[in-house]
């Protein structure tokens, strides 16, 4: 290697080191040390050497933020912990039965961290060695998708940080209301439709396969969550916060602990009045027990930890006029009133319907046709009619009469004992046949893509699927199909091998598909887990199903009712046919003649030959319970380098700490 190569490397490295650190002074810290036009000199000096030399160029170059990879399409990403959403309160009454719930079950009051609930998209970022691996959307929680290639657009967050070991950090990607600004003017200029609000184009820019659009976007991110944050020794959530923030990830300053459920809610109230001077959009707050091992006892629901709530602000209200209300058909046969309104923007999105829910609700508020109405977006997500303005009437509004036949097949409807529901039983009507379709194919049932709404219903009139398995004979009409309009071959082959690879979906994805009464996707994963085959869940008794935690005796009684229908029993059948799989597939093979079978085990440190996922998934085969604190329950610490207070208690109590290469040589034996 020559002299001028040398020097050219190092100042490759120079540069590299010396813009990152600049980049986390501006973007993280807000406290520029250079000026603009210093920093753009050495980013051009920079990419001049990288582009004589490409052979050197590092992934942690701050040159691999100006973006220009373009996918094909996203990878699917598997969580190695489920990212849930939260569960909300949206007063102070339900803020303080939270705070009852939570002592009542601890026996003890405890402390809260409060955090601005930042309206963005959810990501994981998932780092090796000190280097950033991948970054994820949430998805359905379990699966998400590769974003990496946009996460890297965003400057606040770090390419490399100074921990080498494994470590997965979760948080919000949003864009500032600046950034916002800015773009809309932009697409305003153009032509080209505005966003509704920073939310939806933040969730847009990140989403999109080419990064040079992201990377236009100016993005930012704060990272609020380490999942697992005991194995790197952190007592509390605040701890992990303080702990990353040292790593060089972006925290959000306005993030406090409080030592009562009043001082929470003085934080709600602080927060709400400067909601409108923050530089970016919040929603809610979001409150967790700050300790960690108290939010290990507490748990979780099959939705939600129970150890944290999202107080969500009072959502935005509008008035406008209710011109109809219109009936719709579920995929159980519910009969459900719509709201027809004049077109109204409420939350930063425009509002033509809102669900209505049921008879009893329009008739409690008095709803009429033709009433002017309050709407706002419950959660600011679904718009829901709040009240009718009674003193704007004028004389002509009409009663709300419930229907009494499906406005779809035409047959009568019934209200059903202790519901508040009507429902059209006629096994053949088909909207319900269209909804089911629809609903198997979703994103969080089969998953099939090309087959959304609209299409269904296409291929449904069509008579191509009149039924959920004649989805698996769509093969069979390619030619009838790429002559329609808007179809073509490579459509149609996209849509095959969509469909083909959905055979291979684990069964709780399934399960969820097949649309059983009270039986969501978290629901379907519980009890795809506990039963491992369609087969054993068909045949489970009363008192297997209501001993599962969260399956009470309504969805107990409708999942047995499911499998008792002939007509249900005679569809699993040909979709195990037609090469579904039938089993679930998250399940491990666990070993119970090893040294670990049966023992308690927790992991502490840096290892060389495994990442922290690997060796905990490595003991869960070898029959171990892997756990992430001490006590005089455990077995064994496996200890790595940079091992800290968990070896200390470990020692103190007289658990046995074992190395790596004792732990390799017990496995071996």
């Amino acid at each position: 290697m020559n002299g001028v190569l040398i020097m050219s490397l190092e100042r490759i490295k120079e540069l590299t080191k010396l813009l990152n650190q600049y980049g986390y002074e501006y973007y993280v810290l807000d406290n520029p040390t250079i000026s603009d036009q210093e920093y753009d000199r050495l980013m051009q000096e920079l990419m001049a050497l990288e582009e004589k030399y490409p052979e050197y160029l590092s992934p942690s170059s701050p040159t691999q933020r100006v973006g220009g990879v373009v996918l094909d399409a996203f990878k699917k990403i598997t969580h190695t912990k489920s990212m849930l959403s939260l569960g909300n309160v949206f007063s102070k009454e339900e803020l303080i039965n939270f705070d009852q719930r939570i002592q009542e079950s601890l026996q003890k009051p405890v402390e809260y961290a409060c955090e601005l609930k930042i309206d963005g998209l959810a990501v994981s970022l998932v780092y090796k060695l000190g280097e950033l691996d991948y970054g994820a959307t949430r998805g359905d929680g379990t699966t998400g998708e590769d974003i990496t290639h946009n996460v890297k657009t965003v400057k606040s967050i770090p390419l490399t940080i100074p921990y080498k070991g494994d470590l997965e950090v979760r948080g919000e990607i949003f864009m500032p209301k600046k950034s916002f600004n800015e773009l809309n003017e932009l697409r305003k200029k153009d032509g080209v439709e505005l966003f509704a609000n920073p939310r939806n184009a933040a969730a847009g820019s990140v989403r999109q396969l080419d990064s040079a659009i992201a990377a236009q976007r100016k993005l930012d991110a704060f990272l609020y969550m380490v999942p697992d944050a005991l194995d790197y020794d952190c007592i509390t959530h605040y701890d992990s916060l303080q702990w990353i923030a040292s790593l060089g990830f972006k925290t959000n300053p306005h993030t406090r602990v409080c030592q009562t459920i009043e001082e929470v809610w003085a934080y709600i109230e602080e927060y709400s009045a400067k909601r409108s001077e923050l530089p970016y959009e919040i929603d809610g707050i979001v409150i967790k027990v700050n300790d960690i091992e108290l939010q290990n006892q507490l748990g979780y629901t099959v939705k939600v930890p129970k150890w944290a709530t999202a107080y969500k602000f009072p959502a935005e209200e509008v008035i406008t006029k209710l011109k109809d209300i219109v009936f719709t058909v579920g995929r159980t046969g519910q009969i459900t009133p719509n709201a027809v309104l004049e077109p109204v923007r409420v939350a930063g999105s425009l509002v033509q319907r809102a669900s209505l829910h049921n008879e009893d609700n329009v008739v409690s508020k008095d709803i009429r046709i033709g009433d002017y109405v309050v709407v706002r977006k419950a959660g600011d997500v679904i718009p829901e009619v709040v009240r009718p303005v009674i003193e704007r009437r004028d004389g002509s509004e009409k009663k709300f009469e419930m229907t009494k036949v499906c406005p779809k097949c035409g047959e009568p409807v019934s209200r059903e004992e202790d519901q508040a529901a009507y429902f059209c039983h006629n096994p053949h009507c088909d909207s319900k046949k269209i909804e089911k379709i629809i609903h198997f194919v979703s994103r969080d049932a089969m998953n099939i893509d090309g087959l959304g709404e609209k299409i269904v219903e296409q291929f449904y009139n069509q008579g191509f699927i009149k039924n959920i398995e004649e989805i698996y004979y769509l093969k069979n009409h390619v030619n009838e199909i790429i002559e329609l309009d808007g179809f073509g071959q490579k459509s149609m082959d996209n849509l095959i091998e969509a469909i083909e690879k959905s055979k291979q979906n684990s069964l709780e994805k399934l399960l969820f598909g097949l649309g059983i009464r009270g039986v969501g996707a978290k629901m379907a994963e519980v009890l795809a887990a506990r039963f491992k085959t369609m087969e054993a869940l068909m045949e489970a008794k009363y008192v297997e199903l209501i001993n599962i935690n969260d399956v009470g005796e309504t969805i107990c009684e409708a999942i047995l009712d499911y499998f008792r229908e002939d007509e249900n029993k005679v569809l699993i059948r040909q979709l195990k046919e037609l090469g579904l799989n039938m089993t679930y597939l998250k399940e491990t093979n666990f070993r119970d003649d090893t040294p670990f079978s049966n023992k308690t085990v927790v992991v502490t440190g840096t290892l060389e030959k495994y990442n922290r996922n690997e060796i905990k998934e490595l003991l869960k085969q070898l029959g171990a319970n892997v756990t992430n604190s001490i006590s005089k329950k455990t077995d064994y610490l496996v200890c790595g380098k940079d091992a800290g207070s968990k070896l200390e208690k470990a020692e103190k109590i007289g658990v046995q700490v074992i190395t790596e290469e004792e732990f390799e040589r017990m496995v071996s034996e």
